[in-house]
């Protein structure tokens, strides 16, 4: 047995994941090998101290918006050729996760992730039976996507449209829980940036409900869309001033947004808020040293109306 194999092998062996007679080929030769007991020494003395560190779970956000940027990757990246996407070689997929652990448990925590964004669950509205007139029992459905997003105009109805295996559509009220969800899942899920758009402008009409909020918040700070950050912001504005979360989210916006219109608007909403100390440190900052003139203009007009602090 080559050392050369023996030390392409000791990271499966120190996972366990060797085959038994590879494993014991392996431990034989160890055995006589001076250089390769110091290497499988030096792998297992590694792996006991990453063992050591805690495991960091991440959190809901952050594990949307890696989906959400990961959705709008593949629908804008380059497709293969038929032929090319049909030429699979399982044989090789399967022996490169096989000699890679940290492939494997990427795939495996990709998965997690994956599963974990996928599977929101919400009750779906089932016809009435043609031939009974009876309302069948709500079905669970994991939504995928959404796929639109109308108002019938002049009312309060919404027709939603999702994915599930197959698409699907609800309809209904505002009020109604089930679209609340839909939307919900909308401004935090879908690829489809006007999507997005139309559900957190919808969203915006219920801006009291708190888990609507926490997606406005969401939207605003995520969002890579700044048109929906608009909209967050106009459903957040009257909060500003009673809201320290709003408040914060409003100023983060203000100081690091990308785009002038969404910090021009953020500007304008901290207005009732200017008195308050975090407020007036960001103005002052901002009258100090932004780069954009109008918002150093109204940042210093905004301080001059303050009282001065004794």
């Amino acid at each position: 047995m080559k050392c050369e194999w023996v030390k392409e092998n000791i990271t499966l062996h120190v996972y366990g994941e060797l085959a038994d007679d590879a494993r014991h080929e392996l431990e034989q030769h160890v055995a006589r090998c001076a250089d390769c007991a110091a290497e499988l020494k030096a792998a297992q003395e590694f792996h006991d101290l990453l063992s050591q560190a805690p495991v960091v779970t991440p959190s809901p956000n952050l594990v949307t918006a890696a989906r959400m940027r990961l959705q709008e990757a593949l629908e804008t990246a380059e497709q293969g050729g038929f032929w090319q996407r049909l030429a699979f070689d399982p044989a090789n997929w399967l022996r490169q996760v096989s000699f890679s652990p940290a492939l494997a448990s990427a795939i495996l925590i990709l998965g997690f992730a994956g599963g974990v964004g996928t599977s929101y669950k919400v009750f779906v509205h089932q016809p009435p039976n043609a031939a009974t007139g009876a309302t069948p029992a709500l079905a669970e459905a994991s939504i995928t996507g959404i796929r639109s997003i109308t108002q019938e105009p002049g009312t309060n109805q919404i027709a939603i449209k999702y994915d599930t295996v197959s698409t699907l559509e609800t309809q209904g009220s505002l009020n109604d829980q089930r679209i609340q969800q839909l939307l919900l899942f909308a401004a935090r899920n879908n690829y489809n940036s006007g999507v997005r758009m139309d559900s957190v402008d919808l969203l915006t009409q219920k801006p009291d409900v708190s888990q609507v909020r926490d997606a406005l918040i969401y939207a605003l700070r995520y969002d890579t869309n700044p048109g929906v950050r608009l909209k967050a912001l106009d459903g957040l504005g009257g909060f500003v001033k009673d809201d320290v979360r709003v408040r914060d989210v409003v100023l983060e916006a203000l100081v690091n947004d990308s785009n002038p219109g969404v910090r021009t608007e953020a500007l304008r909403l901290i207005e009732p808020a200017k008195a308050d100390g975090s407020v007036r440190g960001v103005l002052m900052t901002l009258a100090a040293k932004d780069q954009s003139q109008y918002i150093k203009s109204q940042a210093r007009t905004m301080l001059a109306q303050l009282p001065e602090i004794d």
